[in-house]
């Protein structure tokens, strides 16, 4: 049902007037919530120290993980302790706030949260309650400024800034609101932020760019082996369980990558043995941090970083250093 929904987004199609009655009740919902905050019935709760927020207003695949690892490598840069407090999407933790290690599990703290561990030398915590977790990250680890991964909805944190993180390519979709397009807010919500980064395509006029650099292979069952992808000798199977798998694809392609087969899985898929051939298959590393129990010795993932451009970091440090 989501992957049928998936492609109506993208492209016309009078069926998607059908759910006509289920956006209006998602807009009708998301608007009171916000009428909550705004005449201070729901109060937004501010922590003692900077809180920046990456977000988006649409669902999947928008670059928003890589753009938090850089961002947190660039505060550590200036001399700040960052933290970082995520929702832990898809896991199930016992208790929260749950910190999480290179080695945590990703069905207790979600995916995505493992896979910024292994990229970030700063706390990271999961916790739906993005208050509880900011505040556990600055009394236990004396953290200085927040990064709140995917909180752009989440009002109850009062924030400093927030940046949305956009695909540069499929942008809003449809335009429509859930689930009749992507969107979780109505494209007004862009000229709210303080930041919009847009991931490949091309940035519009007040839109700072962002590119994804791909790096070495890594194997996922030996993750101390790598191979530069031009290495490859024969045609291997591509596989992704990410928001957008064709931006997986085209990054392949765009390296002359030959495939003989490419599998695709829903967003935060929980993989087990057996799901992915015994093949030369190559991944996403948010794919990978699910497979290491049972991984074959012929899988490899593709890292990426994010790639900021100079008067982004520039305006963005300027703000901080004004709050």
């Amino acid at each position: 049902m989501v992957s049928w929904l998936e492609k109506r987004w993208y492209r016309p199609d009078p069926l998607i007037w059908l759910l006509l009655p289920l956006t209006v009740l998602f807009w009708l919902v998301s608007a009171c919530r916000r009428l909550l905050f705004r005449l201070g019935i729901k109060r937004s709760v501010r922590v003692n120290v900077p809180v920046i927020v990456v977000g988006n207003i649409s669902v999947g695949g928008n670059g928003k993980t890589p753009m938090v690892i850089r961002l947190c490598q660039l505060l550590k840069q200036q001399g700040f302790h960052p933290g970082v407090v995520s929702r832990g999407y898809g896991g199930k933790a016992p208790y929260y706030p749950y910190s999480v290690a290179v080695n945590s599990d990703p069905r207790v703290v979600g995916d995505e949260p493992v896979m910024m561990r292994h990229h970030l030398g700063c706390p990271l915590v999961v916790d739906p309650d993005r208050v509880r977790g900011a505040r556990y990250l600055i009394d236990e680890h004396k953290c200085n400024i927040i990064v709140c991964d995917d909180g752009l909805q989440h009002y109850r944190l009062a924030r400093d800034i927030e940046i949305l993180v956009m695909d540069g390519q499929r942008r809003h979709g449809n335009g429509y609101l859930l689930p009749m397009g992507p969107l979780r807010e109505g494209a007004w919500r862009q000229k709210t932020v303080d930041f919009v980064v847009v991931n490949g395509g091309v940035a519009k006029a007040g839109e700072h760019l962002m590119s994804l650099e791909s790096g070495q292979l890594v194997n996922v069952k030996y993750p101390s082996q790598t191979q530069s992808i031009s290495e490859l000798r024969k045609p291997a199977i591509a596989l992704a369980g990410i928001g957008n798998p064709e931006r997986f694809f085209k990054l392949l392609d765009s390296r002359q990558v030959r495939l003989k087969q490419k599998l695709v899985f829903a967003d935060h898929h929980p993989f087990r043995d057996g799901d992915i051939p015994d093949d030369l298959v190559l991944m996403t590393e948010k794919d990978a941090v699910k497979c290491r129990d049972f991984a074959r010795s012929q899988w490899w993932y593709l890292p990426v970083s994010a790639k900021l451009t100079e008067q982004f970091k520039q305006q963005l440090l300027e703000k901080i250093h004004g709050i």
